[in-house]
């Protein structure tokens, strides 16, 4: 384990903890990170990104779903850092989505904050609140619940 746990994980950490890759990684970066308890997620929109050729054709708009995935994305790499799961193979699946609500587009050029804080958690179901923030303006909020899939330990690879 390691000697202390980082408050910030980068685009490397991230693609250690999680399995997402190019086009559905959604997150480019995780600061604030307090163990076991919240973290939030940077997500630099841009134009390039597949969904905007058809969401919507002449004004794009970042899809709602991919604001939640993000959110979750998030959480799997607070849960990551603060158990020591990079290179372990870890995977998350969601298990409930509730009380999302939608407040503002988020549009190419934003910077999409997801602020997540562990409501429930330390065994292998952990629930999550989330807030997308562009600006300091709410775009988002969702609870959400999933299941940590951590590898076991012991083993070749334990």
């Amino acid at each position: 384990m390691a000697d202390t746990i980082p408050t910030d994980a980068d685009i490397g950490l991230i693609q250690r903890i999680i399995p997402h890759r190019y086009p559905f990684l959604l997150i480019d970066r995780v600061r604030d990170i307090v163990p076991n308890s919240a973290g939030v997620g940077i997500k630099n929109v841009t134009f390039n990104e597949p969904h905007f050729q058809g969401h919507f054709p002449g004004q794009p708009v970042m899809p709602g779903v991919t604001i939640v995935e993000a959110m979750a994305q998030t959480a799997a790499v607070v849960v990551g850092v603060s158990l020591d799961l990079a290179d372990r193979g870890m995977k998350t699946y969601f298990m409930a989505i509730d009380k999302v609500k939608f407040r503002r587009m988020v549009v190419p050029g934003d910077v999409l904050e997801l602020h997540v804080e562990v409501k429930r958690g330390g065994g292998k179901i952990w629930k999550f609140a989330g807030r997308g923030t562009v600006d300091g303006e709410l775009a988002c909020e969702a609870e959400f619940t999933a299941m940590m899939d951590r590898p076991a330990t012991g083993g070749v690879d334990g």
